[in-house]
């Protein structure tokens, strides 16, 4: 999958990042912090963090080196074979740690959790400014994967979390999600078109997306 060159640099993921302040910052998620979420064991709070992670990872890539690499990058669908929390159930150790770790995030309170990540969207644009035209990390590998992705496809995951859990985060209060632009967005569409090919082959797809008559019930990507 081919990605604007704006995308690699980083100025998209920045797009996305705001999105994340903007939304974690309004009133109706302050009001409903500890109630519970649209996601099964994950209160608004947890949900929230766990949004405002996505930003604050990629800040501790890009201004900390944490987790860079110069090992060789996998292809982006593949990630998504290997990452446990991908290929089980609700339930499973894996996405009980992460819903632990998004309730951790959000135990320092709204205030200070939208102040952390709108500091280090700030810090990112910096670093992305500085960094150009000099090459970003070459690769990242996270705490608890056994191999690398490219710096550009793990924005793109990034991404991709970002728009799928402020649709999560909108609907869990009552409003509307972000609208990110088509050059955020497309490289999102594609990932997950791909990786639910994989999962439901091209003729569920294609019926998914052009024939609501011989649709599946679902071509869910996760």
């Amino acid at each position: 999958m081919s990605r604007p060159a704006a995308f690699r640099e980083g100025a998209d993921f920045l797009v996305a990042a705001a999105s994340v302040v903007e939304l974690v910052g309004r009133v109706e998620v302050v009001e409903r912090w500890t109630d519970p979420s649209a996601l099964s064991d994950l209160t608004v709070a947890g949900l929230a963090g766990h949004l405002g992670s996505q930003v604050l990872s990629v800040h501790a890539a890009v201004t900390a080196g944490t987790a860079v690499t110069d090992e060789r990058p996998v292809p982006l669908l593949e990630h998504y074979e290997r990452v446990e929390w991908a290929r089980s159930g609700p339930d499973s150790p894996a996405n009980q740690t992460i819903r632990r770790g998004a309730e951790e995030s959000a135990a320092v309170g709204h205030g200070p959790l939208v102040a952390s990540v709108q500091n280090a969207s700030e810090d990112l644009r910096a670093a992305f400014t500085r960094a150009m035209p000099v090459a970003l990390p070459p690769a990242i590998r996270m705490p608890g994967w056994d191999w690398s992705l490219s710096f550009e496809d793990f924005l793109v995951t990034r991404v991709m979390e970002i728009a799928v859990h402020s649709d999560d985060l909108a609907v869990s209060v009552g409003i509307e999600p972000p609208t990110l632009p088509e050059a955020v967005l497309g490289p999102v569409l594609a990932l997950l078109v791909g990786v639910s090919l994989r999962r439901h082959g091209q003729a569920a797809v294609v019926r998914a997306l052009s024939r609501s008559e011989r649709a599946p019930e679902t071509i869910s990507a996760f």
